[in-house]
Protein backbone atom coordinates (compact mmCIF):
# COMPACT_ATOMS: atom_id res chain seq x y z
CA UNK A 1 0.00 0.00 0.00
CA UNK A 2 1.44 3.32 -1.03
CA UNK A 3 1.41 6.20 1.43
CA UNK A 4 2.10 9.90 0.88
CA UNK A 5 3.25 13.02 2.62
CA UNK A 6 1.34 15.93 1.08
CA UNK A 7 2.49 19.55 1.40
CA UNK A 8 -0.02 22.39 1.27
CA UNK A 9 0.77 26.04 1.97
CA UNK A 10 -2.05 28.16 3.41
CA UNK A 11 -2.58 31.81 4.23
CA UNK A 12 -2.03 31.32 7.97
CA UNK A 13 -2.58 29.19 11.04
CA UNK A 14 -6.35 29.70 11.19
CA UNK A 15 -6.85 28.43 7.65
CA UNK A 16 -4.36 25.64 8.34
CA UNK A 17 -6.26 24.43 11.40
CA UNK A 18 -9.57 24.56 9.53
CA UNK A 19 -8.27 22.48 6.61
CA UNK A 20 -6.41 20.07 8.92
CA UNK A 21 -9.56 19.38 10.95
CA UNK A 22 -11.53 18.90 7.73
CA UNK A 23 -9.07 16.32 6.37
CA UNK A 24 -8.59 14.39 9.61
CA UNK A 25 -12.28 14.58 10.49
CA UNK A 26 -13.20 13.11 7.09
CA UNK A 27 -10.56 10.37 7.63
CA UNK A 28 -8.72 11.39 4.46
CA UNK A 29 -5.57 12.01 6.52
CA UNK A 30 -4.26 10.24 9.59
CA UNK A 31 -2.42 13.34 10.78
CA UNK A 32 -1.73 16.90 9.68
CA UNK A 33 1.18 18.88 11.10
CA UNK A 34 0.88 22.65 10.94
CA UNK A 35 4.12 24.61 10.65
CA UNK A 36 2.95 28.06 11.73
CA UNK A 37 5.29 30.23 9.70
CA UNK A 38 7.18 29.77 6.46
CA UNK A 39 8.37 32.56 4.19
CA UNK A 40 7.66 31.92 0.53
CA UNK A 41 9.13 33.55 -2.57
CA UNK A 42 7.34 32.81 -5.84
CA UNK A 43 6.21 34.04 -9.24
CA UNK A 44 2.57 35.10 -9.46
CA UNK A 45 0.94 36.68 -12.49
CA UNK A 46 4.30 37.55 -14.03
CA UNK A 47 5.73 39.25 -10.94
CA UNK A 48 8.14 38.13 -8.26
CA UNK A 49 6.24 38.03 -4.97
CA UNK A 50 6.72 36.86 -1.39
CA UNK A 51 4.69 36.35 1.72
CA UNK A 52 4.29 34.60 5.03
CA UNK A 53 2.32 31.38 5.04
CA UNK A 54 1.74 28.28 7.13
CA UNK A 55 2.62 24.80 5.89
CA UNK A 56 0.48 21.69 6.25
CA UNK A 57 2.26 18.33 6.27
CA UNK A 58 -0.42 15.74 5.59
CA UNK A 59 0.02 11.97 5.99
CA UNK A 60 -2.36 9.86 3.91
CA UNK A 61 -2.76 6.92 1.55
CA UNK A 62 -2.03 7.42 -2.15
CA UNK A 63 -5.48 6.11 -3.04
CA UNK A 64 -7.02 9.02 -1.08
CA UNK A 65 -4.98 11.75 -2.80
CA UNK A 66 -7.77 12.79 -5.22
CA UNK A 67 -10.15 13.25 -2.29
CA UNK A 68 -7.52 15.22 -0.35
CA UNK A 69 -7.08 17.51 -3.36
CA UNK A 70 -10.84 18.04 -3.69
CA UNK A 71 -11.27 18.85 0.02
CA UNK A 72 -8.28 21.22 0.08
CA UNK A 73 -9.38 23.06 -3.07
CA UNK A 74 -12.91 23.42 -1.72
CA UNK A 75 -11.72 24.93 1.58
CA UNK A 76 -8.64 26.89 0.46
CA UNK A 77 -8.52 30.66 0.01
CA UNK A 78 -5.94 30.63 -2.81
CA UNK A 79 -6.86 30.61 -6.48
CA UNK A 80 -4.10 28.03 -7.13
CA UNK A 81 -3.15 26.27 -3.90
CA UNK A 82 0.08 24.31 -3.63
CA UNK A 83 -0.83 20.64 -3.25
CA UNK A 84 2.16 18.38 -3.85
CA UNK A 85 2.90 14.87 -2.64
CA UNK A 86 5.94 12.72 -2.00
CA UNK A 87 5.86 8.98 -1.40
CA UNK A 88 6.70 7.64 2.03
CA UNK A 89 9.52 5.29 1.12
CA UNK A 90 10.10 3.77 4.56
CA UNK A 91 8.81 4.28 8.08
CA UNK A 92 8.32 2.48 11.33
CA UNK A 93 5.93 -0.42 10.91
CA UNK A 94 3.83 0.70 13.86
CA UNK A 95 3.39 4.23 12.48
CA UNK A 96 2.54 3.05 8.98
CA UNK A 97 0.01 0.57 10.35
CA UNK A 98 -1.57 3.36 12.40
CA UNK A 99 -1.69 5.59 9.29
CA UNK A 100 -3.39 2.82 7.32
CA UNK A 101 -5.98 2.23 10.04
CA UNK A 102 -6.87 5.91 10.45
CA UNK A 103 -7.37 6.76 6.77
CA UNK A 104 -10.53 5.57 5.03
Amino acid sequence: MERLVVFVTVSGEEEGHRIARLLVGARKAACVNIVPRVDSVFWWEGELDSGGESLLIIKTKAALFPEVVDLVKGAHSYEVPEIIALPIVVGSEEYLEWLDNECR
